[in-house]
């Protein structure tokens, strides 16, 4: 938070930096005499960044965990912020990584970063220069579309592409407790890098026909990625359970019998998922009682308690796809 006074009655009023428009300067109305007046939101920003804590350094390294599938529209983004937003509400220092050129994280924590992770790949700004504060306790490094510029940078690498995420954010391994990454539909070469960093993965599955398919051409995808380095499917979220559907229950059951231990509970259809981006609110703020609030709990206490056995894909996945 930052102090602004208005130049005709000198009343004092706080200002979210990170709530502010990515421009150089706005116009603020003050509450007491109304005047309006001018503010150099470049120069607010350097004075946060200035008297921002630094993150200390923990002897015990963050657990890094990648919100992830190929099929778009299963809730990535839903489930990275609130889990997120669960784990910093449960006390934890927890870092959220956006590698989605739509950026759409910010958008859901309702915060304008004017910085971000395209800055840290491409070395513009230091890790803790590129962070914005969300919440308490919970920090964003913002994607959007400049992150297609620094894809663009990894392609041109002759060698150690794959690791460039991992390099950049080395000096911020010890300072969170969890560092949670929202990736973008598809396959490129930064989701190759955060497979790369990341050493657990949640695969949210909608419970429909067509994010199976994605499901099972993930997990191929996958092999390939674990041929070089440990990385482990440990949460695989059921989304949009609708109880009144036989197909959607049908796929929740097959899912269950397959994937056993590494099934989380599934995250019911809410309404209020569709609503809460648009306040710029997590699901604990904008419907705290909710069904949709409770399911992303349980997801947050899950993953405190610890990873499950990992599990490899079935070899009889893809009968799944064609459930009726």
């Amino acid at each position: 938070m930052s102090t602004i006074v208005c130049p005709r009655c000198a009343k004092q009023h706080s200002v979210d930096v990170a709530k502010l428009p990515d421009k150089n300067s706005v116009f603020a109305r003050c509450k007491s005499c109304s005047h309006r007046f001018p503010v150099n939101v470049e120069q607010l920003r350097r004075i946060d960044r200035s008297a921002r804590p630094g993150l200390s350094q923990s002897d015990t390294p963050a657990r890094k965990l990648c919100v992830t599938l190929s099929k778009g529209g299963v809730g990535k983004t839903t489930t990275a912020v609130n889990l997120a937003a669960g784990l910093a509400l449960a006390g934890n220092k927890v870092l959220l990584v956006d590698t989605d050129t739509q950026g759409q994280s910010a958008y859901a924590l309702g915060v304008h970063p004017p910085a971000g992770l395209t800055e840290l790949l491409t070395g513009e700004l230091t890790a803790e220069e590129a962070l914005v504060s969300a919440r308490n306790n919970l920090w964003l490094l913002g994607g959007g579309r400049s992150l297609a510029g620094a894809k663009r940078v990894i392609d041109r690498k002759s060698f150690g592409a794959e690791w460039t995420l991992s390099e950049a954010m080395a000096d911020l391994e010890n300072k969170f407790d969890y560092v949670i990454l929202d990736t973008s539909p598809g396959w490129d070469q930064l989701t190759v890098n955060v497979l790369f960093y990341a050493t657990e993965l949640v695969l949210p599955v909608a419970l429909e026909v067509m994010p199976l398919h994605g499901l099972s051409e993930f997990m191929q995808s996958l092999h390939s990625i674990q041929t070089y380095r440990e990385v482990s499917l440990n949460y695989l979220l059921p989304t949009f359970l609708d109880s009144r559907a036989n197909q959607s229950r049908q796929i929740h059951n097959q899912l269950v019998r397959l994937y056993g231990d590494i099934i989380c509970d599934p995250v019911r259809h809410d309404e209020a998922f569709t609503r809460c981006p648009s306040f710029g609110k997590t699901i604990f703020e904008f419907a705290p009682g909710s069904r949709g609030a409770h399911d992303y709990q349980m997801l947050v206490n899950r993953v405190e308690r610890g990873t499950p056995q990992s599990v490899g894909c079935p070899a009889n996945v893809t009968p799944i796809c064609g459930a009726a």
